[in-house]
């Protein structure tokens, strides 16, 4: 799930992880509010990793991640749709090499964005399906976090994973007649 961290980056940052963080709680805010009709959503593990030289020397930057889960049910029949409107939403917003695992495991998404940002929606084992949001190697600093985030002041112990809500359309499992 996480970028491999940034072995022997030789460019300067382009933002620190204040920013980074911001910048991909807007892009998950931004994909969620485009699922039509809306979803129900919970706050994922952040996740941050010191990035280094390869040899364990640190570089002063970290790899920033955000995450969402979705906690409406989403049917199998249903999550194609969902995929194609978050591509559609992506594409719209500048992102592009995307790769595609598709099949009845663990469906893949991901893209880039042109500001470097790795984007993934992903379908778990349970049926449950996340959101990511991410960029290798901000500048490191201090962080602020969403109220909810989990394992933080003011957010649960653990995210929840397992998706609860039930929807007329994003839950059913046959066509309308």
């Amino acid at each position: 799930m996480v970028l491999a961290a940034c072995q022997s980056q030789k460019a300067e940052p382009k933002m620190d992880m204040q920013q980074a963080g911001q910048r991909a709680e807007g892009i998950l805010n931004g994909t969620l509010a485009a699922i039509r009709p809306p979803v129900k959503w919970s706050y994922g593990n952040p996740s941050d990793t010191a990035c280094s030289t390869g040899l364990n020397e640190p570089t002063g930057t970290t790899t920033v991640f955000r995450s969402r889960n979705i906690t409406t049910v989403v049917s199998e029949r249903r999550r194609g749709e969902l995929s194609k409107q978050v591509r559609e939403y992506w594409e719209r917003k500048g992102a592009r090499d995307f790769t595609v695992r598709s099949g009845k495991g663990m469906p893949r998404m991901r893209a880039r964005t042109t500001d470097g940002f790795s984007v993934t929606l992903q379908v778990g084992g349970i049926g449950n399906v996340f959101i990511e949001a991410g960029i290798s190697c901000a500048e490191d600093s201090e962080m602020t976090y969403p109220t909810g985030t989990p394992g933080l002041p003011g957010g649960p112990d653990e995210p929840d994973l397992r998706p609860r809500q039930h929807s007329p359309y994003w839950s059913a499992t046959r066509a309308a007649h």
